[in-house]
């Protein structure tokens, strides 16, 4: 189902159902942030636009009606009774993730977010990178196009903290359990989407059940870094924690980086296969 979302400009814009708008803010680096904030720290300024937010992570489904396949180590489990491919998809490099964001945009006739050398086609990109790729990093995002793309890491952040209106160690509660798929009640695998409960703004899964990638670069952030994120940096960030995480990568506050290539499932390192994403749409 889709519903009609009429703009501040006074054009509507289609937004697929499973949104919630995210009212913007300044951030004047005055506030403060319950639990301390690495994002939001003191004297930076943050603009942060109204927002379309998906109030759940990716799903399987969602993935393979975009990208023709479904890459994910933790299938449906029928004999449960389960949504078929209702759960996250995982196993996704921060590069799959921008083509998922264009291709899905373009299909449902929005704007793409996202350039790679001079093009918004990602039939133009060539092939997906599997290591570290200079062209690929030089990505340029669109911030006030309407399609779909990754969260800036302090778009995440606000929703996960309902916009600074909560002051829970976890998105939407103290207790882990109530929002959060993690290590001690996850049986080493991931779940379907929307099954805990949902924070101030009815998104489910900020806390646990696969990591979430951003934007930003992992870099030193201070009173001087811009909005959405530093220049350059080590990798790229996740947050939220996941299904093999201890309770404590699951916290608003946490936050975790790798490079943009990181997907394979079959490195012996579980956490290959702890990160899915959540998509936004700029409102406009």
């Amino acid at each position: 189902m889709d519903l009609v979302v009429q703009t501040s400009g006074g054009n509507s814009g289609k937004i697929t159902d499973g949104f919630v708008k995210v009212k913007g803010t300044t951030i004047t680096g005055t506030e403060t942030w319950t639990p301390e904030s690495k994002v939001f720290v003191r004297g930076r300024e943050i603009k942060i636009p109204d927002l379309y937010v998906s109030d759940h992570e990716v799903t399987q489904a969602e993935y393979k009606a975009v990208m023709g396949w479904n890459l994910s180590s933790f299938p449906s489990d029928a004999a449960t009774g389960e949504v078929q491919y209702n759960r996250p998809v995982e196993c996704v490099s921060w590069y799959y993730a921008l083509v998922y964001c264009n291709k899905r945009s373009i299909d449902e006739g929005l704007t793409p977010c996202y350039m790679i050398d001079g093009k918004t086609a990602p039939d133009k990109w060539g092939k997906v990178p599997n290591s570290s790729d200079e062209t690929w990093n030089a990505v340029t995002c669109d911030f006030t196009a309407d399609g779909y793309r990754l969260p800036t890491e302090a778009e995440w952040e606000f929703a996960a903290r309902n916009r600074n209106q909560d002051s829970y160690k976890y998105a939407g509660s103290d207790t882990v359990d109530d929002v959060a798929w993690y290590t001690s009640n996850s049986s080493s695998k991931t779940h379907e989407v929307k099954k805990k409960a949902a924070n101030g703004l009815g998104l489910y899964d900020m806390s646990g059940n696969v990591w979430e990638w951003c934007w930003d670069w992992d870099g030193n952030i201070d009173i001087s870094t811009d909005s959405t994120g530093t220049a350059s940096g080590s990798g790229r960030v996740f947050r939220g924690g996941g299904w093999n995480d201890i309770c404590g990568f699951c916290a608003v506050a946490d936050r975790g980086s790798n490079h943009s290539s990181y997907r394979n499932k079959n490195n012996p390192y579980y956490l290959y296969t702890y990160i899915g994403f959540r998509v936004v749409r700029t409102a406009k």
